[in-house]
Parts: C-alpha cells; sequence; structure tokens
C-alpha cells in the first residue's frame, strides 16, 4: 500500500475542512515511536500524546518526533485513562485514536476521515470486512471477540463485525455519548483499562448515531510486548457488556445500522461504498 502523506490530498468534502486530531497513548513505546510518526499524514492538525508515566525514552522520544504536540501525562493507570485524558486534551473537530506499538497504520486516517466527512459520526476500524486484517490475533482471541461481538449484536440491535479494535474516529460531539470517567478522580474507574474500547462501541452502538466500520490491518507490534491479558481483559469485556445493558443505557431510538465501509478510489479521492459495495 502506498504511503498517504496528506489527508485532504486524498478527501474531498463539501464543507469547511474540519481540524483533526491524533491521540496517542503510549506506556514504555519509545522504539515504536519513529515508525508512527514516519507514517503519519503530514496534515494531521494537532497530536495528542499521552505518557502513561514510562520508564525509557518514550517522552524525550515523542518531543523530538513531534516538537509541537500537546504532551500529556495520564492521571491514573489504563488505556482507557489515558485516552480520556487525551480525549480532553484535543482541539480538534474530529478526534482519531491509534495505537503507539505500530499495529495501527496512520496511512489509513484517510479512511477515517472520509467516512466522517461523507456523514458517520463514528468511524469504527475493523479487522473482519473486505479489505480488513490481523496478523496480530491469535485464534483464541478471533473465537473470544467473535463470541463478544455476537452478543452486544443481539443486546444492542448493532452490526458490528470487530467489538475489540481500538482504531476509531469521531466527531468531538461524540464524547458527550462516550463519557469516559472523568480525569480528575483519584480513585481507578471502569473504563479505565483495556475495557474502554468495548464501552465507547456499546455506548455508541446505543446512543443511535451513525456508525461506519472502515476495513483496518492490524500489523504485529513491532517492539516489546503487549500488557493485553487475553483471558483477563476478556472477563472485563464481558462484565462492560453486562454493565452497560443492565444500566439501562440503550436509548429509545434505534440506532442506525453499522455500513461496512468500503473506499473506493475515484481520481484522486475516496469515497464512501454502502454494504453493497456501491460508492455514497
Amino acid at each position: 500500500m502506498a504511503k498517504i502523506t496528506r489527508i485532504w490530498d486524498s478527501v474531498t468534502s463539501g464543507v469547511n475542512r474540519p481540524r483533526v486530531s491524533v491521540v496517542i497513548p503510549a506506556l514504555n513505546e519509545a522504539r515504536n515511536l519513529p515508525h508512527v510518526a514516519a507514517r503519519m499524514p503530514a496534515d494531521i492538525d494537532e497530536i495528542v500524546f499521552v505518557d502513561g508515566r514510562s520508564v525509557d525514552d518514550t517522552v524525550e522520544v515523542s518531543r523530538r518526533l513531534w516538537p509541537d504536540a500537546v504532551q500529556v501525562t495520564q492521571t491514573r493507570s489504563g488505556k482507557g485513562n489515558a485516552l480520556a485524558c487525551g480525549f480532553a486534551a484535543a482541539s480538534g473537530d474530529i478526534i482519531v485514536m491509534i495505537d503507539a506499538d505500530g499495529s495501527t497504520d496512520p496511512v489509513e486516517i484517510p479512511r477515517y476521515i472520509a467516512a466522517l466527512v461523507s456523514g458517520a459520526d463514528f468511524a469504527k476500524g475493523s479487522r473482519f470486512i473486505q479489505g480488513g486484517g490481523s496478523a496480530d490475533i491469535t485464534r483464541f482471541r478471533r473465537i473470544g471477540n467473535w463470541g463478544l461481538n455476537a452478543i452486544v449484536n443481539t443486546l444492542f440491535d448493532c452490526r458490528y463485525t470487530d467489538l475489540c479494535y481500538g482504531y476509531n474516529a469521531f466527531w468531538r460531539r461524540c464524547l458527550d455519548v462516550i463519557d469516559l470517567p472523568a480525569t480528575d478522580l483519584r480513585e481507578a474507574q471502569w473504563g479505565d483499562g483495556f475495557e474502554v474500547e468495548t464501552l465507547m462501541n456499546v455506548r455508541i452502538a446505543a446512543s443511535g448515531v451513525t456508525v461506519a466500520e472502515v476495513c483496518s490491518f492490524e500489523a504485529s507490534r513491532i517492539h516489546g510486548d503487549s500488557n493485553l491479558n487475553a483471558v483477563r481483559d476478556g472477563m472485563r469485556v464481558l462484565r462492560t457488556i453486562r454493565r452497560e445493558f443492565a444500566s439501562n443505557r440503550k436509548r429509545q431510538a434505534q440506532p442506525a445500522p453499522v455500513r461496512n465501509l468500503q473506499m473506493v478510489k475515484s481520481g484522486n479521492d475516496f469515497q464512501l461504498a454502502s454494504d453493497s459495495g456501491q460508492a455514497s
């Protein structure tokens, strides 16, 4: 796949260009950050870098790579809290969340932006639709994701294909729907950990906003070991689904069906295609 160096060279919108913020949570990812930076589109308006109190050179490397970035230190521990801190610091009209380990490719960001400027409220990455894939997910995790995904689709009347993937983008107005735990609380909160992607996706599904799934390829982590534990974090995901369903967050209006997004190249532009593959 050729590197796309600028978002707006490939995405055309009929409205004024929105500002785009990319939130990057990181914990001891110094060796992976140069790869992420090299593939970041040049016309991103704002990088929000969230450090989880790394003990390596993560902060120093991030400052060298993105000297104009908004630098944030998360207030508690866990990926969810890191994202909450990053969202609070972001000023863009559109917020993109990616990982710092090299598994989520910044080159794909134009696909997410295209989905949003074409009418979606929330652009949700999927490894399991045409054009997506993963070099990292194990058979056990794939089966677990399938089962959890089926539960959410049944309980929340949605058509997700990939519940637990963390590559997403959304308009700022979605922050009220997502409603992550406040960053100024001292005690650990539900949603601070790896269950955050499920928490976000379930609340989005229950809200009735328009969701478009975007094909994405998940690469293997470049350096270091993941903090993800399939069994422990899988149980937290299951508890999140149960808690959200029991809390009666589901709204009266039925959510709009999730559309499987296929980005169709038309000249120099990307267009949002429907489930049938026809450009809209």
